[in-house]
């Protein structure tokens, strides 16, 4: 198990890697996806914000890898680190379809287990998909109301 000024070196590092410009724009754009089916998910690995998911979805796995295998201790990653769960609760209804559709039955897997080691943790990714859906639902009627008042000032 690594010491804990390892794990802050590695959590730092982590965080880095998230400030990147394109990460930052793959993190933007995931907040806004919300699947809910394969092909939901399938349109988007087809399409122009493929890398974006791929991104997103490969790092917090990668990141999680790193507290499966002992490279940084769970209790600080978790506490330094919350977007895992939030990316993790938008896939997770479908997960086990995405991983027979991709024949990849590990997919997603170090995130996985990150996740649900924590305590209530479907209470907690069921609050954040529906946290999530709410915050869209604000954001779709701040631009709804955007749009309809730059057209009557038109």
């Amino acid at each position: 198990m690594a010491d804990k000024e390892k794990s802050a070196e590695l959590i730092l590092k982590l965080y880095e890697l998230r400030r990147e410009e394109t990460m930052r724009q793959a993190r933007n754009w995931f907040f806004s996806f919300n699947p809910e089916t394969v092909e939901d998910v399938m349109t988007v690995v087809r399409g122009e914000h493929s890398a974006y998911y791929r991104m997103v979805t490969s790092y917090w796995d990668m990141a999680c890898s790193l507290v499966n295998n002992g490279a940084i201790d769970e209790t600080m990653f978790n506490d330094a680190n919350g977007e895992h769960n939030f990316v993790f609760a938008k896939i997770q209804p479908i997960l086990n379809e995405m991983r027979a559709a991709g024949g990849q039955p590990t997919y997603l897997q170090h995130l996985e287990k990150v996740v649900m080691r924590a305590p209530d943790a479907e209470q907690r990714l069921a609050h954040l998909r529906e946290m999530s859906k709410k915050m869209l639902e604000a954001r779709a009627a701040v631009e709804d109301g955007k749009a309809q008042t730059d057209a009557a000032n038109a």
